[in-house]
Order: C-alpha cells, then structure tokens, then sequence
C-alpha cells in the first residue's frame, strides 16, 4: 500500500480535530454536556429534554458544510459500495452506538479526554471493529 501525497492533507485534519475539540471542551465547560451526537440527537425525541442546545447542535453541524463551502470549493464525494452494504453498516453503527451507550464523538472524543476507562474500552471495541470491516470487505468484496 501506498501513501497518496496528492491527497494527504495534514493541516486540515488536524484544524478539524482541533475544532472538535474545541467544541467539545466549550461544550461541557458551558454547559455541562457532552458532546455524544447520539445522545444530543436521541434526546432531542425524548419527552422533557432541554431541546435548545441541543437543535442548535445538530444545526451547527448540518449548516457546517455550507459554510465550509464559503471559504474552499467541496470535495468530490464517490460512493464505490452496494447500497445494500452501506444500509447494512449504518444499522451495524447504530446498533454498536446503542450496545456501547455512546458514539465516537462521546467516547472517543470526550470520553477518553476524561480518561474514562469505559470510553477506552468501547472506542478500542470500535476501532478493532472498524479494522475488521474494512479488512473483510477489501479482502471480499463489498
């Protein structure tokens, strides 16, 4: 395997890490949450929940692509796999996010940040799980 220089772009992967970080950390500096996407989109159903932080979130993270669009022309998004696999992976994903009790925003991110064990486990489970797919689909089609 070789590493593609054309399309390796240090810079940008670590300003977007340190903005989620950043917003990670303002997050439960400010307001004491956090930053689990699957928690803050879950309990935006949930009866009683404070929905308000919460919309303005998952807005923050729906209009982000527009924005980025002010700044850098979009990348050219290719989707080479079987519908059939993606829907099966995205039920996988949740499933995993339901069995784990958080994503990886929330254990890989703040989780570990917090240096909870429980976030070490389920983001070493993920990411060996993560591995084992994409192993397995190279090696057997997809």
């Amino acid at each position: 395997m070789a590493l593609d220089w054309t399309h390796f772009t240090p810079w940008s992967a670590l300003a977007g890490g340190a903005l989620i970080g950043l917003a990670a950390a303002w997050l439960i500096v400010l307001n004491g949450r956090i930053a689990g996407i699957s928690g803050i989109v879950g309990n935006l159903l949930a009866p009683g929940a404070d929905k308000g932080w919460r919309l303005a979130f998952v807005a923050g993270l729906v209009l982000s692509p527009w924005l980025y669009r002010v700044f850098a022309a979009p990348p050219d998004i290719i989707v080479d796999s079987r519908p059939w696999l993606l829907i099966t992976a995205g039920l996988l994903v949740g499933f995993g996010t339901r069995l784990g009790a958080g994503c990886t925003s929330g254990h890989g991110v703040c989780g570990l940040a917090r240096l909870s064990p429980r976030s070490l486990a389920a983001t070493l489970a993920f990411m060996a799980a993560g591995f084992a797919a994409v192993w397995l689909v190279r090696h057997f089609g997809g």
